[in-house]
């Protein structure tokens, strides 16, 4: 299995997309005051700024600048997802079904086992910024 290196750059600015598990749902749409949630009681424990983001039906992108001395923003997606993923769980009684063709659904079966529904795709893409260029390039794409 793949080892995943994330840099460590503290009060970076990063460019980030997530996805749902099951491409093609309408969900984080559907359901963004449910995300806004999990993302206000995040901030709330781990601060972060966030200077662009759009939630599409099925994915995200978003733009956060991390505070100095902290750079550990993989933390603050899991909690995110998670809360989210819970929301969708005691609110909804959601179970995606699983994508069509990928072994498990796409998701670590242990992390069936703690609860989790799937909702998410296991990993995400993130883009340090690496300029005021770059910065006002992805900000736009947002």
């Amino acid at each position: 299995m793949p080892q995943y290196h994330r840099p460590r750059s503290y009060g970076a600015r990063v460019f980030f997309t997530l996805c749902l598990a099951l491409r093609g749902s309408d969900l984080l749409q559907r359901e963004v005051v449910a995300l806004r949630r999990a993302v206000a009681q995040t901030r709330a424990e781990r601060p972060f700024q966030i200077a662009a983001w759009v939630v599409l039906p099925d994915h995200l992108h978003c733009v956060w600048q991390m505070p100095a001395g902290d750079g550990d923003f993989a933390v603050r997606w899991g909690a995110i997802k998670a809360r989210f993923s819970m929301s969708m769980r005691k609110s909804r009684g959601f179970t995606p079904p699983p994508p069509v063709g990928r072994k498990n659904g796409g998701v670590n079966p242990a992390l069936r086992r703690k609860g989790e529904v799937g909702l998410w795709q296991p990993r995400f893409w993130e883009h340090h910024i690496r300029d005021e260029a770059d910065y006002a390039a992805h900000v736009r794409y947002c």
